[in-house]
């Protein structure tokens, strides 16, 4: 199987504070990859910097094969617009655009589509999304859980080959959490490899494997396959039980 992305040997030193010390991790195409682990781990930073967003202070990041690492800003923000997609605790939409236009945006400023066919996309992931009756709404009119699934399919208007999600239900009720999580299944059954950092066990239950950081290394991790909505009670139990066996 492909290798989407890989951090190999991955440092990051914050005032002279190792938050990730040596760290090795892949990605395959298609997978759906969970981290997991006490607040202060280094969760968060793992997925900053492998993602782009942050600058890894020592190690090899691979991106369809190409070394990342030491691209500049210019050039990781082109990768990241037109081949990565992010989702947030808090949905980060524009306050002065309408749920359609905050998705488009991005597909306009990628230039890989004509502005028609970056209209039909996001259509599409709209109605997919089962916000399409809000569409041209204010974001500040709508609920949190309609906000994250704009803000999917403003992750996914560039058809990503990867999407990061840190926290993507944090801030949510357990029905609008299970809704997202349903979406996010269904767009990694169709190809999209997920790397997420959750601290919610059903959440990481979703995922085909989790991986437990502690102290800035990867302590950890099991492999739970592909997820369906038939073996949930299942998963969620083994994850469980494993959790405590990391000691949360």
């Amino acid at each position: 199987m492909k290798t989407t992305l890989q951090g190999k040997g991955l440092y990051k030193v914050f005032d002279d504070t190792e938050v990730l010390k040596g760290i090795d991790i892949a990605v395959q195409e298609g997978e759906f990859v969970a981290v997991m682990g006490q607040s202060g781990s280094g969760k968060s930073t793992l997925l900053y910097n492998i993602s782009g967003m942050d600058r890894i202070t020592k190690g090899e990041i691979l991106f369809d094969s190409e070394d990342i690492a030491g691209h500049d800003d210019e050039k990781m923000s082109h990768i990241r617009l037109q081949k990565m997609g992010f989702i947030f605790q808090q949905s980060h939409l524009l306050r002065t655009l309408s749920i359609k236009d905050n998705v488009v945006l991005p597909g306009f400023k990628a230039g890989q589509k004509s502005r028609e066919e970056v209209v039909a996309q996001a259509e599409a992931l709209i109605e997919r999304t089962g916000i399409a009756h809000i569409a041209d709404h204010d974001i500040k009119k709508v609920s949190g859980g309609q906000l994250q699934r704009a803000a999917i399919c403003r992750a996914l208007i560039n058809q990503p080959e990867i999407l990061f999600a840190d926290e993507p239900t944090g801030a949510l009720n357990s029905s609008a959490t299970r809704e997202i999580m349903d979406i996010i299944n269904e767009e990694n059954a169709k190809g999209t490899a997920v790397m997420m950092v959750t601290h919610d066990a059903k959440v990481a239950a979703r995922a085909d494997r989790v991986i437990f950081l502690a102290d800035g290394k990867i302590t950890d991790e099991i492999n739970l396959g592909k997820y369906s909505k038939e073996q949930c009670a299942a998963r969620e139990s083994r994850m469980m039980r494993w959790l405590e066996e990391q000691g949360l």
